[in-house]
This record gives structure tokens, sequence and C-alpha cells, in this order.
């Protein structure tokens, strides 16, 4: 297959840009890595019965309580006011969380995933199911943008390295003529040997460190820890099959 013939690939390092990228004929990887995109996968993983995004806290609030779900989220890190759960992927054991719904609200993920509706499909990647959204997208042939949720419209060290090593394994699958993307691999390619320690010069790290959780870093830094791909379908989050490629 020739490079023409292959579909696009493309990085948007923040939501700010992504009104640049044409997000309706393509697939679009919502990466929120600390922590949204990894707490929504292991959720799943563990057993959820879907996660709904929803923007607001006074949304979370509201539809939680009208379903019996657990309302869930965070603001600039630490547990919203008013909710029961924050974001760390260690509250959602499946003693807890399965068969259960996850109302879910986040800083930066949320927002960027409603952002993204009008896309072909929208499906969420982190670190923790990085091998389910490759095989994915390899499977699925269509034009992929790799949507940052960055930090308050500033790029971010750890969604960029999530967008790098996604473009790293995937490459040779598409046409990458994105400078975005070139940049994302090469900072990925200068981290991968020790992520943890490359990000933490990071902000975000040093933001979720002062609050004691390195733990929650780390495994959100890990490959395939919670290996399922979140898809987004009617407004939910749920578990789908992952072609193999």
């Amino acid at each position: 297959m020739t490079e023409s013939n292959k579909p696009s690939l493309e990085v948007c390092l923040s939501p700010a840009l992504l009104h640049l990228y044409d997000v309706k004929n393509s697939i679009v990887v919502i990466i929120d890595v600390l922590r949204a995109t990894s707490t929504i996968c292991t959720a799943l993983y563990n057993g959820a019965a879907k996660v709904i995004p929803v923007a607001t806290v006074e949304e979370c609030v509201n539809i939680g309580r009208a379903i019996g779900g657990i309302t869930a989220g965070e603001r600039d890190g630490k547990v919203a006011e008013g909710l029961v759960h924050g974001n760390s992927p260690f509250e959602y054991p499946r003693d807890f969380i399965e068969g259960k719904t996850l109302v879910l609200t986040t800083t930066n993920g949320t927002k960027l995933l409603h952002m993204a509706k009008d896309a072909i499909q929208i499906v969420t990647g982190s670190f923790p199911n990085i091998s389910a959204v490759c095989d994915y997208l390899i499977a699925q042939g269509q034009p992929v943008i790799l949507g940052c949720a960055a930090w308050k419209d500033r790029v971010n060290m750890e969604d960029t390295l999530f967008a790098g090593a996604v473009v790293n394994r995937i490459k040779d699958h598409f046409n990458v003529d994105c400078d975005s993307a070139i940049a994302a691999e090469s900072l990925y390619n200068t981290a991968k040997d020790d992520i943890y320690s490359f990000m933490q010069q990071a902000s975000h790290y040093k933001r979720l460190a002062n609050y004691g959780l390195e733990k929650d870093i780390q495994f959100c830094l890990t490959p395939d820890g919670s290996n399922v791909l979140p898809i987004f379908k009617n407004g939910e989050l749920v578990t789908a099959e992952v072609p193999v490629s």
C-alpha cells in the first residue's frame, strides 16, 4: 500500500487546536493519561457496566442520583466538591465497580470528549489500554486524530507521550504527515526507556505528587494494566470488542 492510500494519522496537542482538524471524517482517540482515560479503562476492565462522562459536577450529581450511579470526578487533581469518589484508578476495583455505572467529570478529558462528538467514532486511550487502542485503530483503517486533553488547553507532557507511543506502534499502517505526530513520537523515543523518571519534570506529575499520588502516576504510565477499549456510544463509554489486526 502506498503512502497516499493509507489513512492519515494526526496528533492534536490541545483541545484549543481541535477546530483545525477534520473531526467529522476521523476516529478520535481522547487522551487524558493523568487520570481520566486511565480511570475509565480501569473501571470498565474491572466490570463497570458503563461510564457516563459529563462536563459539570452538577450534571454528575443529578445523573448519578437519577440512575443510582457512582458519582465521581476531580477538579485540579482533587475530588470535586459534592462528589463521593475521585479520579484514581485504584478507587474502582472489581469488587466495588462490577456491574455499576460510573458518572465521571474531570477537568480536561470529559470536555474534549464532548468537543469531538461529531467524529466517526470516539474511543479513549491511555497507557493501561494502549494495545487495545492500537489494535483497534489498525483494524479500522480510517483516518485517526489522537486528541490530547492537555491541561486547561496547555500542552502537557503525559498526553503527548502517549500520543507519541501510539504513533510509534502504528505508523507503518498510516500516512503520518503531521508535525505534531512526529514531535510526539520524538518525545516518546526520548522518554521510552524510563517514562516515569522522564515525567518527573512535568507540571502534572508535580501537581499530583503534591497530593501523594505517585502510585496513581506509575499505574497510569504502565502499558496494558487494563487492556480494554472504551468506545463512546449514545453518550456512554462501554467496552468494545477489539478487532485483531
